[in-house]
């Protein structure tokens, strides 16, 4: 697949943002001639504020990369499969669930994090957070978690209640997918990332640690172009 020239809009995961996106989709994407187009999410309007980014970046650039991490894979795929003259190729970065979320672990920390956030208030929540999580994990959400303060539990809830693309759907994908697992990620497990890459007819998987990741955003971006290539040969 040639992607010079091409605009490439990737998605952050839930209460992430576009500055984490930047730092692990900028440069893999730049290697290969692609342009990236990154959003800030609206806490308020997440999904919606999602849809309209893809809506506009196609109106402006014609056939566009998707992408996105976690609940912003979700979004991108399913928009693919609205759109499918609109796109040249999928990006899926740590897919959280198929279809519906019932107790997909990102959906049940989603909830259960949004409760805490609500009950708790941000300051506690946060500490709680930095105590339980890896360094550069919990620099990343210290972040992002206050700028999305105070409407992010809305965020969560509205994210774990999203219904991904199902089996049958991406059987339907008209275009390559390039997915990406953390072999030791619980909350976005490898069995999901498999089950989208066994679903669609022209996809593949690369593996990552999170301790890959945490050393270097763009492991995970890198992992995403990769299996893209892999897909289209």
């Amino acid at each position: 697949m040639v992607l010079r020239g091409v605009t490439a809009v990737v998605l952050p995961g839930t209460g992430s943002d576009d500055d984490y996106v930047r730092r692990a989709f900028h440069y893999p994407l730049q290697q290969v001639g692609a342009t990236l187009v990154t959003h800030r999410p609206q806490p308020d309007r997440l999904i919606q504020g999602y849809v309209d980014a893809l809506d506009t970046a196609a109106a402006r650039s014609g056939p566009i990369l998707v992408g996105g991490v976690s609940i912003g894979a979700a979004v991108a795929a399913a928009w693919s499969l609205r759109h499918p003259e609109q796109v040249v190729g999928v990006l899926a970065a740590l897919p959280a669930w198929t279809g519906v979320p019932d107790e997909a672990p990102a959906a049940h920390a989603a909830r259960y994090s949004a409760g805490q956030l609500r009950q708790d208030g941000l300051a506690a929540v946060v500490a709680q957070m930095r105590a339980s999580s890896p360094a550069w994990l919990a620099d990343e959400l210290t972040r992002s978690w206050t700028a999305q303060w105070p409407q992010l539990p809305a965020a969560m809830e509205e994210a774990a209640a999203y219904v991904a693309p199902t089996y049958a759907e991406l059987a339907s994908l008209r275009v390559p997918l390039g997915v990406t697992a953390a072999v030791d990620d619980a909350v976005h497990p490898l069995q999901t990332a498999s089950e989208w890459v066994a679903a669609a007819p022209r996809a593949a998987l690369r593996t990552v640690t999170l301790e890959q990741i945490g050393a270097d955003p763009a492991a995970l971006g890198t992992a995403c172009v990769e299996a893209l290539a892999l897909a289209t040969s």
